[in-house]
């Protein structure tokens, strides 16, 4: 099979910074990409910081125009790769592959370089800090085999991604739902009354409550997150196993549950030590950390072949009232909650007695009831997509490092056949 370096394949940029004294240089519409957005999926349409033209125009020498592959080269997760087709810049810790040749399909780039970290790491120079330079990149050699087949490959593994990312959206247009619900029942208290109009708006009698500093319908009450009749902390400690699935906080980005490690009861790490429960909602201690599991009867599976790290704090919620517990945690007030308690010298996290501190209304069983009957078949269907894509990226990873050296091809059938 023939091969051909980087600088053969396209031209290759290093990102550059624009003078962050200059305010007229930022805040327009073009995407200016930096590490953090190679951790986003295969494509990057957006970015957290942005360039106006003159901004752009200020490293003419950077502007990467057309399909690119961009490759994170500096520091300890190098090697994170990522795709645009948009006019756009990067910092200085990108390398990037622009001007793309015929030759080579982009798809089939981007997924062979995302399965080169750890060679990109080892032939990285490293002092402090591993820095793959410019020069260096450009003489990585990439397999190149016939276009037809770069094509084939790159239509196996795109389809899997645009799954994957259907999914996402899917779950996107769910959460937005949800949350506009607990918005208009538990925040705005317009619930529907017992003929069916909106409880606050049509004149619902509503309480001041001390706690809260706020009003409340009457007959509901308040208490912690950690001590109220709708749910209860769940304790470290996990039941015999001989082989399962271990996911550490950095494995669960969001919502999205990335693959894991494979554990032994005997052997495991100590953190290896929360056990998932039906009707259970898991967030992360740390201090902003955002990841969030609601586990429901979509996940059976999932908790039946699953350890948690102690890293989460789990709560067994009540089946009437997991939705409500759910949506709280989900709700935009939550983490900056959390984050205000957190504590400790180095990593700053919170503990139950923190915990004791966010407070929330304890709605009538009525309510309760309406809402959990009302939502759980959305939370069900979110539930679905995030197993789904959990399995879907296993399959991904699975196949990729198989197609690109030939153990899987494509059958004239369509099929995939093994060798």
């Amino acid at each position: 099979m023939r091969t051909k370096t980087l600088a053969e394949i396209g031209t290759v940029v290093t990102g550059k910074t624009p003078s962050t004294s200059r305010r007229d240089y930022y805040g327009g519409n073009i995407p200016f990409i930096t590490p953090n957005e190679l951790h986003e999926g295969r494509t990057v349409t957006q970015s957290s910081k942005t360039l106006s033209e003159s901004g752009l125009q200020s490293i003419k020498g950077s502007i990467l125009e057309g399909t690119s592959i961009l490759v994170g080269c500096i520091g300890w997760d190098m090697g994170n790769v990522a795709m645009t087709s948009d006019r756009c810049a990067s910092n200085q810790q990108i390398n990037a592959v622009t001007s793309i040749s015929s030759e080579v399909n982009p798809a089939y780039l981007y997924y062979w370089l995302s399965t080169q970290k750890e060679y990109l790491f080892s032939i990285a120079s490293v002092t402090r800090t591993p820095i793959l330079s410019k020069s260096t990149f450009e003489q990585v050699k990439v397999p190149v085999p016939d276009r037809d087949v770069q094509d084939d490959v790159a239509r196996i593994l795109t389809g899997i991604d645009d799954q994957i990312a259907t999914n996402v959206l899917v779950n996107e247009n769910l959460q937005a739902m949800l949350q506009m619900l607990y918005g208009y029942w538990f925040l705005q208290f317009d619930f529907p009354d017992e003929n069916g109009r909106p409880y606050r708006s049509s004149g619902g009698q509503m309480v001041w409550n001390d706690q809260l500093k706020r009003e409340i319908p009457k007959g509901w009450g308040v208490a912690s997150l950690v001590s109220n009749s709708l749910s209860e902390p769940l304790k470290p400690g996990v039941s015999l196993f001989a082989e399962k699935s271990y996911l550490a906080t950095a494995d669960v980005v969001g919502t999205t549950i990335k693959s894991g490690s494979r554990i032994q009861y005997e052997t495991r790490e100590g953190r290896a030590n929360m056990e998932p429960v039906l009707n259970s909602v898991w967030f992360a201690k740390m201090k902003g950390s955002v990841k969030h599991l609601f586990l429901n009867d979509a996940c059976a599976s999932f908790i039946e072949e699953t350890i948690l790290s102690t890293g989460f704090v789990g709560l067994k919620c009540k089946s009437e009232a997991f939705e409500y517990i759910a949506s709280f945690i989900a709700s935009e007030q939550f983490e900056p909650l959390k984050d205000l308690h957190a504590h400790g010298a180095t990593q700053q996290a919170v503990n139950n007695s923190d915990l004791e501190n966010i407070l929330m209304p304890v709605p009538d069983g009525g309510s309760l009831k309406k809402f959990s009957q009302l939502t759980s078949s959305i939370y069900s269907r979110f539930n679905a997509s995030i197993i789904e894509n959990k399995r879907l990226h296993e399959l991904r990873d699975w196949l990729l490092p198989m197609l690109m050296n030939g153990q899987a091809t494509m059958a004239n059938t369509s099929k995939l056949l093994f060798t």
